[in-house]
């Protein structure tokens, strides 16, 4: 059930401690919460003695509340000339503070503000679910979920090297004490991983002992007689040495997204591309839609959309800082609803969920015609950071991000693979070798239907053929508008309008028929736009999309049987060693990618996943398995 997020707001203290009316209880201790993270929760873990020398060392964190705990690690990891390479710290608050509300908290410790800067500006949106910062240049991931602990850690995947419980009092708080809690938090321990709080009550320590840990208390932080710290009783394991070499198939949005995420954890990474360059396939088209697709009971779609959508801004931020930037423009989307009863949805919708009204909100009919600069017929969703991307441009920015640990090797058909001792070989049409590494990602588009290591996953072609009309800078819509069918705005002199959407149909040609088609969706969304354009003398483009029968991607490693019983769970389905997939994207290839790419990375590479565990298995490529696919490739609105 979705669950609105409502924000924590400022109220202090006499002596200005940060203080919460929804607990009745103050953020940290009066002594400073600044001594009190580095003494209870850094000190109480070993840290950073605990990280020297590590490839990854992972944080796990009950309550993120003003961020100090993570700003101290972050200042005591960056201080460590023998920190580990990457440090992932994973936080769930159930009522965050909005960002500037964070900055005027944080001015308190100047000694902070540089990392408290880059945390503000890159502080996500207010919504429900998994939201991953990447800091420091990426080797800070911060990992925030937005919502009751109690139902995100049992959608948490990671294992966590060691525990910051920080909660209010268990007095204020006892869903965040509770056993159900501790027993999440032995689900996601690694080997020898460690905890600190500064609460010793009973219940607490009796809870944990019961988990597994081993318990100490130690002198507490400045007023506070006793702190608590704890163990594992198994010893800590070494880091895996893996060989961090790994080959893409297919040059797309997909192959270059999770080519860009691997790169930037320091894997090797070669390209194969039968085309000249990036992004010429079902990636080729000059301006594609860029927004999430809400619904009403917040199902997987809306879900996985809207994390798309967030992290995609960021990654298209991060492309920007690094000297990468994609050519795009946040020009706003405007969804059109298609009658007044889908009008009526759509604002239960906003009413229902309370998004951040920059992320959504609903415009009436006279609005979105002044927002459209065109008469339209219903009003509809405004998403004010949405808009259009040139998804070429995307892929270039995600290869050149990369730098030289991503080689392309263009114009190179895949023709078969060949599993050789630890290896998968990519084979061309003469049997010669093309590369070989041990880890394979199959993102080559409807080209992986002709690959049988990937028979099990039902990838359907879907042809579409967009029109290009011409335009003039300026000229109206300057947002993108959708209603069963979209149009961007100008883009050197063309607007996009489409797109058609027909599954099994392999036809390369451009086609009148499929201009009409799109023309006629073009006066649905803009009454009367069509009129100047003749559909016999349109030039456009036609590209193949891989669709699912659910409408999700799939994103995974790949099943090493054809067939499972229906109640085998997910994870005892046998997967082929080191083969992994990125195809199912449909028509929101843009929406889904940069998601996508850091999921699969973070899969191969032993991260904690940026995704809820019931949204990680919804794209897991092996759930056809279990059910028969629903036939047809479904609507791409």
């Amino acid at each position: 059930m979705f669950h609105p997020i409502v924000p924590a707001r400022i109220v202090l203290t006499d002596d200005n401690t940060p203080y919460s009316p929804t607990y009745d209880d103050v953020y940290h201790t009066t002594s400073g919460g600044l001594g009190q993270a580095r003494q209870v929760f850094l000190d109480g873990n070993r840290l950073p003695l605990r990280w020297i020398g590590r490839e990854r060392f992972t944080i796990i964190e009950t309550g993120f509340g003003l961020g100090l705990n993570f700003l101290a690690t972050w200042d005591a990891w960056r201080s460590d000339p023998a920190h580990c390479a990457q440090l992932h710290f994973v936080s769930v608050e159930k009522h965050p503070f909005c960002a500037d509300d964070l900055a005027r908290l944080h001015a308190a410790w100047p000694e902070l503000a540089p990392l408290a800067g880059e945390l503000h500006r890159h502080w996500p949106a207010l919504t429900p679910g998994v939201h991953r910062l990447h800091l420091d240049g990426g080797r800070v991931v911060l990992t925030l979920i937005f919502g009751d602990a109690v139902d995100a850690l049992p959608q948490l995947h990671a294992a966590a090297d060691a525990f910051f419980l920080d909660g209010f009092s268990p007095a204020r708080n006892p869903d965040l004490w509770s056993p159900t809690v501790f027993a999440q938090l032995a689900r996601l321990a690694a080997s020898g991983a460690t905890l600190a709080t500064w609460s010793v009550s009973g219940n607490v320590r009796r809870g944990l002992e019961t988990a597994g840990f081993a318990l100490e208390r130690r002198p507490g932080f400045g007023g506070k007689r006793e702190m608590l710290t704890g163990h594992r009783a198994d010893a800590p394991a070494a880091d895996m040495i893996q060989p961090r070499r790994a080959l893409v198939i297919g040059a797309g949005v997909a192959g270059t997204s999770v080519a860009e995420r691997l790169a930037a954890r320091r894997w090797q990474i070669t390209v194969i591309d039968e085309a000249d360059g990036p992004g010429q396939g079902a990636s080729g088209n000059r301006a594609g839609v860029f927004r999430p697709l809400p619904s009403l009971d917040d199902n997987r779609l809306a879900r996985i959309t809207r994390a798309g959508f967030l992290y995609g801004r960021h990654h298209l931020a991060r492309l920007a800082e690094a000297g990468h930037p994609v050519r795009w423009a946040p020009t706003g989307v405007l969804h059109l609803a298609r009658d007044d009863k889908q009008a009526a949805k759509m604002q239960a919708v906003v009413d229902t969920h309370q998004y951040p009204t920059d992320y959504l909100r609903f415009a009436d009919r006279d609005e979105a015609s002044r927002l459209a600069n065109w008469p339209v017929a219903q009003g509809g969703w405004w998403f004010p950071q949405g808009g259009w991307i040139q998804p070429p441009t995307l892929c270039a920015a995600n290869l050149a991000a990369g730098g030289d640990r991503i080689t392309p090797l263009f114009g190179r058909r895949l023709a078969r693979l060949e599993r050789r001792g630890d290896d998968w070989l990519a084979l061309d049409e003469s049997g010669a070798e093309i590369a070989r590494a041990p880890v394979m990602v199959l993102a080559n588009g409807v080209g992986i239907r002709a690959i049988p290591e990937a028979a099990s996953l039902p990838v359907r072609p879907a042809r579409g053929q967009v029109s290009h009309l011409p335009a003039t800078p300026g000229s109206a819509p300057e947002v993108v508008v959708c209603r069963l069918g979209y149009v961007s705005p100008e883009v050197d002199g063309i607007r996009c309008a489409g797109a058609t959407f027909i599954a099994d149909d392999d036809g390369t040609e451009l086609r009148e028929a499929e201009h009409r088609e799109n023309l006629t969706k073009l006066d649905f969304i803009l009454p009367g736009f069509s009129a100047p354009f003749d559909p016999a003398s349109l030039d456009g483009r036609v590209g193949f999309r891989p669709a699912s029968p659910d409408r999700l991607p799939m994103v995974g490693a790949v099943p090493a049987v054809a067939n499972a019983e229906r109640t085998t769970p997910l994870a005892d389905i046998p997967r082929q060693p080191g083969l992994f997939a990125a195809t199912g994207f449909g028509a929101r290839g843009l929406v889904w990618a940069s998601l996508v790419g850091e999921l699969l990375a973070s899969q191969i590479n032993g991260d904690p996943l940026p995704l809820e565990r019931d949204l990680v298995d919804a794209l897991d490529p092996a759930r056809y398995l279990l059910k028969p696919p629903r036939p047809g490739a479904g609507s791409e609105e």
